[in-house]
């Protein structure tokens, strides 16, 4: 079988079954059903944060956030991400403007924020990269002195921690997604968190037509509700989030065991309280290019992932828009890196294979 970069974890299948069996009998499908509720309390808990909003998917609940926190102008964020994250703010309107990143975690570069603030930004959206924190202090200082709002792409960081606290602790909220292959998952799905009352009540606005009543709609909102089958496997999927992530651990233990020390062959750091969601390497001065382990690997049946790359600031659709060269750590970044697979039962054996093939 081929073995791809990532597999969705599933509940015992028994346990799941008796999770959804309410459902045959109240019919409540979807539109805060009681599998919602409870995995939004459950995810309060767990987050130690006040609210916590669930969505369909990760890429709406940061457009809903980007509205309702009134994110305009420019927005100071990464070009090393995921396309949702500069999409989102081109879909509502908001000029991303790109600063570099840390070379060390690839995660936004405080040190060279200030320079891009001009008198339209409004925000910052940092993003956590697999499963590594930014800067969160510097981050929340440049912040606080300029008057702008955080709004944390927290995707890769459900799970991890930062000075004993959840991704929910810090910024004026944080997107989550619970994709099927996250190290959490709901099927699909996403989530943000936030301290204020007001911001979660437009959330619920922005996920549900802005809909208050029977009779009363005050705003201009979508529809992006969570349906109680992605909540019922969200429920079970947070009963085993400690030994989901034991598991990637030990893979990863695996990999570096292996990897860690080889010249050219660069690991990024992986702090105690990691989620172990991705295994990024970064091909520097190694005998292969990224891109020829790449191919090497899949001519094995064995897929791993460019990821990411390419930057979000080089696309097809932002073509002429943005410079990829001003963003250089970045860019070489986007160009050596490569995730090897992941997930909880891939085995020992095939992690051992993967190395073979990397060091062949």
């Amino acid at each position: 079988m081929p073995i791809q970069v990532a597999r969705s974890s599933m509940p015992d299948f028994e346990e799941y079954l008796a999770e959804i069996r309410p459902l045959w009998e109240n019919h409540w499908l979807t539109n805060n059903g009681e599998k919602a509720l409870a995995l939004e309390a459950a995810l309060q808990a767990y987050l130690d944060i006040p609210h916590v909003v669930l969505f369909s998917n990760g890429h709406l609940a940061l457009e809903a956030a980007i509205r309702a926190m009134g994110i305009t102008g420019e927005a100071i964020t990464t070009p090393f991400t995921f396309a949702s994250t500069t999409h989102a703010l081109v879909r509502c309107g908001v000029k991303p403007v790109f600063a570099d990143v840390r070379p060390g975690d690839l995660t936004l570069d405080a040190s060279q924020m200030e320079r891009l603030i001009t008198e339209r930004t409004t925000a910052i959206v940092p993003v956590h990269v697999y499963g590594n924190f930014c800067d969160v202090d510097a981050i929340g200082r440049i912040a606080q002195k300029h008057g702008l709002t955080v709004l944390y792409d927290a995707a890769h960081a459900f799970g991890a921690t930062h000075a004993g606290q959840s991704p929910a602790a810090y910024g004026d909220a944080a997107m989550y997604s619970f994709h099927a292959t996250k190290v959490f998952h709901t099927i699909e799905g996403g989530a943000i968190s936030c301290a204020s009352d007001a911001l979660a009540d437009a959330l619920r606005l922005e996920r549900n037509f802005g809909i208050t009543g029977p009779e009363d709609t005050v705003s201009v909102g979508g529809n992006a509700k969570m349906n109680e089958f992605q909540a019922a496997m969200g429920l079970c999927n947070l009963r085993h989030l400690e030994g989901e992530i034991a598991k990637r651990r030990h893979v990863c233990s695996l990999y570096r065991a292996r990897l860690a020390g080889v010249p050219g062959i660069r690991f990024l750091p992986t702090p105690d309280q990691d989620n172990c969601a991705y295994l990024p390497v970064l091909f520097e001065g190694y005998r292969r290019t990224r891109d020829e382990v790449f191919a090497r690997l899949a001519a094995q049946d064995i897929y791993a992932r460019k990821y990411f790359y390419p930057l979000t600031s080089a696309f097809a659709c932002y073509a002429g828009q943005f410079d990829p060269a001003a963003t250089p750590v970045a860019l070489a970044a986007s160009q050596n890196v490569l995730t090897l697979p992941l997930y909880a039962d891939l085995a020992d054996a095939d992690v051992q294979r993967i190395c073979d093939l990397v060091l062949a």
